[in-house]
């Protein structure tokens, strides 16, 4: 129903998207990686593009900048390798790393989810405020693809840094949960599977919310 990458994105685009968000998951688990698809899409749709999922250098993130897109979403390195987040900075702009906070039961899990770190949420806002990181993805994994809400209680508290633009991911099933987030202060939301199995609609979404 959706067709390829590049076909679910122009549908992205003329319902109204304002970003497209691609998580490259062949590359967060190290089978391989899409960027020929992702470099098409960035050609042939002319929305701002962030792209996560297996960016573990400052090669590959410079290869995907390459491409045209906007920004990259950043685990394990980040928490690797803090200095790189500078230098991709400072060649590509303030706004261009996004650092992904996944977590589970309070800890943040990089690697595909695969490796629990130290830091709680907290801790790593905390950590990559200070080095002048403005913007974050949250996402709960246990709430991830089960469209049961949104957790709003880590949500919440990560607001609270006033130099953060959080972007909220997990459990987004209703256009009510949109607007949860939207009154706790967070920035953006990524909506995957509610738009895919029909829940609503973006432009449903974008006429209630607003973008």
């Amino acid at each position: 129903q959706f067709g390829t990458p590049l076909q679910a994105a122009k549908r992205w685009l003329d319902e109204g998207a304002s970003k497209l968000h691609i998580i490259d998951l062949d590359a967060a688990f190290g089978i391989g990686n899409n960027h020929s698809v992702i470099a098409e899409i960035a050609k042939n749709v002319s929305l701002p593009i962030q792209v996560g999922g297996g960016i573990r250098s400052y090669e590959t993130a410079e290869k995907l900048f390459d491409t045209g897109i906007k920004q990259v979403i950043l685990g394990a390195l980040a928490f690797r390798d803090p200095p790189a987040i500078g230098k991709i900075r400072k060649k590509f702009g303030l706004d261009s790393v996004i650092v992904a906070l996944d977590n589970k039961e309070g800890h943040i899990m990089v690697e595909g989810w695969q490796t629990e770190t130290a830091l709680t949420v907290d801790d790593a806002l905390y950590k990559y405020t200070e080095l002048g990181v403005r913007n974050f993805l949250i996402t709960s994994i246990a709430q991830d693809g089960m469209l049961s809400g949104p957790d709003l209680q880590t949500l919440s508290s990560a607001t609270l840094y006033p130099s953060a633009k959080i972007i909220a991911a997990g459990g987004i099933g209703t256009i009510g949960d949109l607007a949860a987030l939207k009154e706790i202060g967070v920035e953006g939301a990524v909506i995957g599977k509610a738009l895919y199995e029909g829940r609503f609609t973006l432009k449903e979404a974008l006429e209630k919310i607003g973008a």
